[in-house]
C-alpha cells in the first residue's frame, strides 16, 4: 500500500492527538461475550480503527524518549519504521464509513498485512539492544530506562496483537478448522493440563535437537472447586503456551546441563495445576541447581541471558540466548491480571509459578497509557542509592581500637 506525502507530512501531529487518548482495556469476558452473542463486523470496524491508533501512538510516543544512541540503531530504526507505516495505514481509516461497500473486507486485509509486518518485532528489537550493547555497553540508569521502556512497548505489542487476532479470526477466513468452539483466540474451556502438555512435548523436540536427552514430565492436578473435575479455563491458549514452552526450555537446559554426568537417568521435571477462587495457578518445577538469589531479578532483564548470543540468521531455532524469553513471558502472565514468578534454592533447582485469574470477568487487559508520569520517568538522572552497599574489602576494624 502506497503511504501518500500527504499522510507522512501529517503522522507526528496524528500521533499526538491520538497519544492523548488512554487505550480502553477489555476483559476475555468482554471479548468472549462480544464474538459469541453479537459479534458484529461493523461495531468492531468502529471500535479498532480509532483504539488500533490510540494503543500505536502511545507507544510510539514513548519510542522517542529513548536514548538516541539506542533509536539510531538500524534494527531499532526498522522497528520504528514498521510502527509509522501501520499507524499510517490505520488512518485511512479515519473517516471511511462502515457502509462503504469496500471498507471492511479493505480493513481487514489492512489488519492482517500490519499483523504480519509485526511478526519480527521482538527479535528485531533484541538484535537492537545487542548492536546497541556492543557498541556502548550499558550504565544501570539506561539499563533501567530501557527495562521499564520494553515492559510497556512488549505489553502494548500483545495487546495490539489480540485485538486484530480477534477481528480477523471472528470476521476473515483464517479461523481454525481445529478449534471451532474457539471464540476468535480465545478457549472458553481451554484444558490447562492439556497445554502444558503440548509446550512440554514442544520444548523437549527443541531440547533433543541440543542435548542427548530431555527430562521426563509429572503433571499433577488439584481443582479446588471441583475436586473430581479437570481444570479449564477461559484463556488463550496460545499466551498460555507460550510461557509455559519458555519455562520448559529453562527447565530443561538446567536439568541436562545440571546432570551432565548422568544424562540417562535424568529427574523430572514436575507440573502442578491448581485452581481455587480467586487464581489458577501452574508450577513447573525442575532440579536443575537452582539460580542464585542476588541473580533472580537479572533473568526477567532484556539485557541479561546465561546462554550465548544466537545468530538471526541461524536456520535453526535457539534455544535460549537472546534474554526476552523469561521477562515476555511474564508479560503475557501480566497482560491480563496475572503473573510469573520464580522461586529457586541455589544446589537444588527451581519452581516458577505462573497465576492467572481464575474469573474471565476479572481477567482485564493491563495496558501501558503515555501520560506525564511515564514522561517524568525517562527525565530524571540515576539517583545514589539509600542502602548501604557491601565494600569489596572489608574494613579492618582494628584501626578504629579505642586506645587505652
Amino acid at each position: 500500500m502506497r503511504l501518500s506525502v500527504f499522510l507522512l507530512k501529517n503522522a507526528s501531529p496524528k500521533i499526538e492527538y491520538y497519544s492523548r487518548f488512554s487505550p480502553s482495556p477489555l476483559s476475555i469476558k468482554q471479548f468472549l461475550e462480544f464474538g459469541r452473542d453479537n459479534a458484529c463486523e461493523k461495531t468492531s470496524y468502529m471500535f479498532l480503527r480509532k483504539e488500533l491508533p490510540v494503543r500505536l501512538a502511545n507507544t510510539m510516543r514513548e519510542v522517542n524518549l529513548l536514548p538516541d544512541r539506542l533509536l539510531s540503531q538500524p534494527s531499532v530504526k526498522l522497528v520504528q519504521k514498521w510502527y509509522m507505516q501501520s499507524f499510517l495505514e490505520l488512518l485511512e481509516y479515519e473517516n471511511r464509513s462502515p457502509d462503504d461497500p469496500h471498507a471492511l473486507n479493505d480493513f481487514l486485509e489492512a489488519l492482517i498485512e500490519i499483523r504480519n509486518r509485526h511478526n519480527d518485532v521482538v527479535p528485531t528489537m533484541a538484535q537492537g539492544l545487542i548492536e546497541y550493547k556492543e557498541k556502548f555497553g550499558f550504565d544501570p540508569f539506561v539499563s533501567s530506562n530501557i527495562q521499564y521502556f520494553l515492559d510497556r512497548f512488549y505489553t502494548n505489542r500483545i495487546s495490539f496483537r489480540m485485538l486484530i487476532n480477534q477481528h480477523t479470526l471472528l470476521f476473515g477466513n483464517d479461523t481454525n478448522p481445529a478449534h471451532p468452539k474457539h471464540i476468535g483466540s480465545i478457549d472458553p474451556a481451554c484444558s490447562v493440563a492439556d497445554v502444558v502438555t503440548d509446550a512440554y512435548e514442544t520444548a523437549k523436540m527443541l531440547c533433543e535437537q541440543y542435548y542427548p536427552a530431555a527430562p521426563e514430565l509429572k503433571i499433577a492436578e488439584f481443582n479446588a472447586k471441583a475436586p473430581s473435575k479437570p481444570i479449564q479455563a477461559v484463556y488463550v491458549p496460545s499466551h498460555l503456551f507460550h510461557m509455559l514452552f519458555e519455562l520448559f526450555k529453562n527447565a530443561m537446559r538446567a536439568t541436562v546441563e545440571h546432570h551432565e554426568e548422568n544424562k540417562d537417568d535424568l529427574p523430572p521435571i514436575k507440573a502442578k495445576v491448581t485452581l481455587g477462587k480467586e487464581d489458577l495457578s501452574i508450577k513447573i518445577s525442575d532440579k536443575g541447581g537452582g539460580v542464585a538469589l542476588r541473580k533472580i531479578d537479572r533473568l526477567f532483564n532484556y539485557t541479561y541471558s546465561t546462554a550465548p548470543t544466537p545468530s538471526l540468521d541461524s536456520k535453526r531455532v535457539p534455544l535460549a540466548g537472546f534474554g526476552h524469553g523469561l521477562p515476555i513471558s511474564r508479560l503475557y502472565a501480566r497482560y491480563f491480571q496475572g503473573d510469573l514468578k520464580l522461586y529457586s534454592m541455589e544446589g537444588v533447582g527451581t519452581d516458577a509459578v505462573i497465576y492467572l485469574k481464575a474469573l474471565s470477568s476479572e481477567s482485564f487487559e493491563r495496558l501501558p497509557v503515555f501520560n506525564k508520569s511515564a514522561w517524568r520517568h525517562y527525565q530524571g538522572g540515576p539517583e545514589a542509592d539509600d542502602w548501604s552497599n557491601p565494600s569489596k574489602e572489608p574494613r579492618d576494624a582494628s584501626k578504629y581500637k579505642a586506645k587505652r
